[in-house]
């Protein structure tokens, strides 16, 4: 459930926009990346208390995760039907085993999945070289972008079932702006030189292809794609991409409450994702920013670049096994 609406200076800056609440019982859903603080865990404590059974992931303790949210939800008399999984998307045996048991705590079917975790590492830009993962993929493609397509398509089988049976299931991806700072020739050959905004752009604007290809593919079957930018919100994932420097953390930490008061907090941002994830007759595969329609990038608007990457998406997962 969202906090209450914020009024005065602090809304003008913000401006955030709210999603309708709707109905949700008897949907299943999936909502990834879903620590305290984060997008993803007020994402699913709102789905949650719309009267969804929930399954949420984090690379921690996702047993105390999902026991933690239940509480709160019960706290304010809320529904709490909600589990947890571990999930780490940069590994593929992670990947496969969360797909799997995930199917066996929803009962095999899936109304939507929330693809909100992802890293976004080296905000310093001081990295001279790619960090790879252990199959030896730039980290923010692998966690961003493949390991979010290969939970997605190991899911398709479920999001199908539960199409034909209510005539609808959505995969929604959190991207961002910075889709932007990619380019298409990036997602096909390594950045020279490396720099980790540019990598995180190039794993994002991914996404938005994939968004659209989704819906090209699958829009028949009663799947809808969508994808949006949450606006600048205050999470952890800016500390996560400071890690190791500590001028740096320790200014940050003097300056919350400012930073704080100029940012959305995870519940205004994850309004957007809710709106995608909820909204009657929205129609699909499109990118999204405060509730809205919006407009991606040039290089994201390329059907070609798209079908390409989708064949080369299918390559490297195959590759995995």
């Amino acid at each position: 459930m969202p906090e209450r609406r914020v009024t005065g200076l602090r809304a003008r800056l913000v401006r955030p926009r709210y999603a309708t609440p709707v109905d949700l019982g008897g949907r299943h859903a999936i909502v990834t990346g879903a620590a305290p603080g984060s997008l993803g865990y007020a994402t699913a404590r709102t789905l949650a208390s719309w009267g969804a059974r929930v399954l949420v992931s984090t690379r921690g303790d996702a047993a105390a995760l999902a026991a933690r949210l239940a509480a709160e939800l019960r706290a304010d008399d809320r529904p709490a039907d909600v589990h947890g999984l571990p999930l780490d998307l940069a590994q593929a045996a992670s990947v496969a085993r969360f797909a799997g048991d995930s199917q066996a705590a929803l009962d095999g079917r899936l109304d939507l999945l929330v693809n909100n975790a992802g890293i976004h590492l080296d905000l310093m830009s001081t990295w001279k070289t790619a960090p790879l993962s252990e199959d030896g993929h730039e980290l923010h493609w692998r966690t961003n972008y493949l390991g979010t397509m290969q939970l997605t398509l190991a899911l398709l089988p479920a999001l199908r079932r539960a199409a034909a049976a209510r005539g609808e299931a959505r995969v929604v991806n959190v991207v961002s702006m910075l889709h932007a700072r990619g380019r298409n020739a990036g997602l096909f050959a390594p950045l020279q030189p490396y720099n980790a905004w540019v990598a995180y752009g190039v794993s994002k604007l991914a996404l938005v292809h994939a968004t659209a290809e989704l819906q090209r593919r699958y829009g028949g079957d009663g799947i809808g794609a969508y994808c949006l930018h949450p606006g600048a919100v205050y999470t952890n994932i800016a500390a996560k991409g400071l890690a190791g420097q500590r001028a740096v953390e320790a200014l940050r930490r003097t300056l919350a409450p400012v930073e704080a008061f100029f940012l959305r907090t995870p519940d205004e941002g994850a309004q957007t994702s809710l709106y995608c994830a909820t909204q009657p007759g929205l129609a699909g595969g499109g990118y999204f920013r405060d509730c809205r329609p919006a407009q991606a990038s040039a290089d994201a608007r390329d059907t070609a670049v798209a079908a390409r990457l989708w064949t080369q998406t299918l390559e490297q997962l195959a590759a995995l096994h």
